[in-house]
């Protein structure tokens, strides 16, 4: 068993979002991946990007929008984005918005420039 404690999860940044990383291969996890995602308020990114495996997004507080053109999420509400689908989470809120996410190890990500990223939070 790992255990992973919140003072010692990794934390990473990128403009609006703080990634809080928990289950992953390196803190002992071979399939599952999961993060907490810290989402700045009003935040906005147009550009959509794809995953090649489902990713599943837990809203714990704010509202969210997960993918271009799809329903607001508000606290407690869940939604399961299939592989290939675009995705751009927007925060819908004035407040800060948190969530779990949770997908399968080894996934790759495909920006909408062609560029591909294994994310170091689900390292």
């Amino acid at each position: 068993m790992t255990v992973i404690r919140a003072a010692d999860a990794p934390r990473f940044s990128l403009p609006g979002v703080e990634f809080t990383g928990l289950a992953a291969p390196s803190r002992g996890s071979a399939d599952i991946c999961t993060w907490r995602l810290t989402v700045a308020p009003s935040r906005d990114r147009p550009e959509p990007h794809t995953l090649d495996k489902d990713e599943v997004f837990m809203v714990i507080s704010g509202s969210v929008r997960v993918t271009p053109d799809g329903p607001e999420l508000g606290t407690g509400d869940a939604m399961v984005v299939p592989a290939g689908s675009p995705i751009a989470l927007v925060n819908t809120g004035d407040t800060a918005a948190e969530l779990y996410v949770a997908i399968r190890a080894g996934f790759v990500g495909t920006m909408a420039d062609g560029t591909t990223v294994r994310p170091p939070w689900a390292q």
